[in-house]
């Protein structure tokens, strides 16, 4: 196979929006290098001076509806700006096309580590048992600070619609379920059935990240574990912050004394689902008494996500090792819906 190009930027042109922007390093270009992306959102280390910044936007194939999620990106870290919540600084954004090709925003640089990018946990968390678990609270603590944010006092009021959101979950999926489906997903009806008839004990609406995981966060260098920034935002959207809780725990063991492995991260030797969750309340300030219907939501949810990349995966493997994965999060959905003895069936998603 051809090896694919790296996108790149004209510095020059950057450079000028810059100086108009009034940002550090005036006439100076933008020297550039290019981080990620391919399919999803390019990342560019940006260099201007002592100036130091990252620039993100869609590449140049991605459909246009992409733009509208750049500058959804955008939105929701300039009103993290100011908080307690681990994330980039908002910098500066570009809505105009013309200027690069696509819309796009600078932010800050982060100086440190991703779970994605990182063949098995780095030292001292490759070996240290009590340093690995710190990974795990500060994930979850990242969470409960994104639950704290008073999310209309940031101006994110018309981000989402946040009524009803529980009542629009089973019905906007199944759809979208209907659109795509190309086979027979076992639990599916049970899982569906479930979650039409149950309710959280209560819903405060949120920010929520929309794909909270390991693999959307970054760590600073160094023990003890510390979270640096929360990205990758293009689901992000006001709704239930628990959610994203039933997202990272669903597949999470209660017992991580043995050999503990959620997909492509080793668990082994953090904390166990339930004492994440009582982290997560103490934190938050949120009761988790029904996260059975958070897991349920996130294992049914997430495999009906998974279910579109595997129905056009093709000759791709990465796509094609979605299939099992569904199967798998479809049955453990429906066997959790079958035995929770969690029954609360309050109407109106509240």
């Amino acid at each position: 196979m051809e090896a694919q190009t790296a996108p790149s930027l004209n510095g020059a042109v950057l450079g000028r929006w810059m100086d108009a922007q009034e940002l550090p390093g005036t006439h100076l270009p933008a020297e550039l290098e290019y981080i990620s992306g391919g399919s999803q959102n390019e990342i560019f280390e940006v260099r201007r001076g002592d100036f130091h910044c990252a620039l993100r936007r869609p590449p140049a194939s991605a459909p246009a509806d992409r733009d509208g999620g750049i500058l959804r990106e955008w939105r929701i870290i300039r009103a993290l700006n100011g908080t307690d919540v681990p994330h980039t600084e908002a910098i500066a954004v570009c809505t105009d096309p013309d200027v690069l090709g696509r819309p796009f925003y600078l932010m800050g640089f982060v100086d440190g580590w991703s779970p994605m990018n990182t063949p098995g946990w780095p030292a001292p968390f490759d070996t240290d048992a009590s340093a690995r678990g710190g990974l795990a609270v500060q994930l979850v603590d990242g969470l409960a600070r994104l639950a704290r944010v008073d999310w209309q006092a940031r101006g994110l009021d018309d981000l989402g619609r946040p009524d009803g959101f529980h009542d629009r979950q089973v019905e906007r999926w199944t759809r979208f379920l209907d659109r795509i489906k190309g086979r027979e997903l076992p639990g599916l009806e049970e899982a569906s059935r479930w979650l039409a008839t149950h309710r959280p004990l209560d819903y405060v609406p949120g920010i929520m990240h929309g794909d909270y995981q390991f693999a959307n966060v970054m760590y600073r260098h160094g023990a003890p574990a510390q979270l640096a920034a929360i990205v990758d935002w293009e689901m992000g959207t006001v709704g239930d912050p628990k959610l994203d809780l039933g997202w990272v725990l669903q597949g999470w063991p209660e017992d991580t004394s043995e050999k503990s492995d959620i997909g492509y991260v080793d668990v082994t030797g953090m904390p166990g689902r339930a004492d994440l969750a009582s982290y997560y309340a103490s934190a938050s300030g949120r009761q988790v008494d029904d996260l059975d219907y958070y897991l349920v939501l996130a294992r049914w949810k997430l495999a009906i996500v998974l279910e579109q990349g595997f129905q056009r995966a093709g000759d791709d493997p990465k796509l094609q090792a979605f299939g099992p994965m569904v199967l798998d999060l479809m049955h453990r959905a429906a066997e959790l819906a079958e035995t929770s003895d969690y029954a609360y069936a309050g109407a109106g998603g509240r």
